[in-house]
């Protein structure tokens, strides 16, 4: 594995290469060790030529959006992490093909924008189209499932594939990407026209109800456990007495006892901890297997 000859390569695609990446400043949480070799690709027409680079080295490789679903080791990532910043969309018609870099956020401006409804669910969502469309992402009753109508990705061996929505195994926070390892490139979604006013004040209805109801002042992955069946994680919690537990850095949010936020320069050991006690309480005292929502990553 050479570092130094896949930052070389990068570099003359153009690409910014940076050694010893502090991951903490890359993900929601702030939280994560350096990752040895990072790579800002914001041309996602020469990402082949990267992965190729990757590739020959037999160095591992690990792909980012914004990071808003991801705990990082302390220690940090060996071997390449690829920053995915093409932002790029176009909005033809009644559809939007998006980059797999663009922010939810610029999505649904551009929804709006246009006269289109849809994405409304996903306004605030602080997470990449790649993000959403690999974790299904959904909220307040509207899912990505709902309006993507294909995607495009690329496999590690640099093979391109188009997959309708019907293919993308579109689930409760997982697609087919999460067992294929493949690198989401774009996404189309299908939409429906309607009044911009109307479009704008419920993207403003679910922001509001997210700032009231969520510790978004605090660094932190979002909703830390899935929804196990017939039972809400965050009551859960508040009912086993969490609310403000805390491990070093790390607590259970008093706000909404789903999120586990970073209140005081927690490491990622702290939130292991503090993630292990929950389920371990919780199962105690309901018998109920809480599931991590957040990715861990070493």
């Amino acid at each position: 594995m050479n570092i130094e000859k896949i930052k070389e390569k990068a570099e003359n695609l153009g690409f910014v290469c940076r050694e010893n990446e502090p991951m903490k400043g890359h993900t929601t949480f702030r939280i994560g060790g350096p990752a040895e070799l990072f790579i800002e690709c914001n041309d996602l027409n020469k990402i082949d030529l990267l992965l190729k680079c990757v590739r020959d080295e037999g160095c591992p490789l690990f792909i980012l959006g914004k990071g808003s679903n991801l705990l990082v080791s302390d220690e940090g990532i060996k071997g390449v992490v690829i920053y995915i910043c093409d932002d790029t969309l176009m909005v033809d018609g009644e559809r939007i093909v998006a980059a797999a870099g663009c922010k939810l956020s610029s999505l649904c401006i551009a929804a709006r924008e246009s006269c289109l409804s849809g994405l409304e669910f996903a306004f605030g969502i602080p997470g990449t189209v790649g993000g959403a469309v690999y974790m299904n992402a959904g909220a307040y009753g509207g899912e990505v499932k709902q309006i993507i109508t294909s995607c495009t990705s690329i496999t590690r061996d640099g093979e391109i594939k188009v997959r309708s929505s019907k293919e993308l195994e579109l689930g409760y926070r997982t697609s087919c990407f999460k067992k294929n390892g493949e690198i989401i490139l774009s996404a189309t979604f299908e939409l429906k026209s309607d009044e911009k006013c109307e479009i704008g004040a419920r993207m403003d209805d679910f922001l509001g109800r997210r700032k009231d109801k969520q510790p978004l002042e605090y660094p932190s992955a979002g909703s830390t456990f899935k929804r196990p069946e017939g039972y809400f994680a965050g009551a859960l919690i508040e009912q086993s007495g969490l609310k403000g537990y805390s491990v070093g850095g790390a607590e259970v949010s008093v706000k909404h006892a789903g999120f586990v936020i970073n209140k005081d320069n927690a490491t990622c050991q702290d939130v292991l901890g503090l993630i292990k006690h929950i389920q371990s309480t919780v199962k105690t005292n309901f018998n109920v297997d809480l599931e991590t929502e957040v990715i861990f990553v070493e």
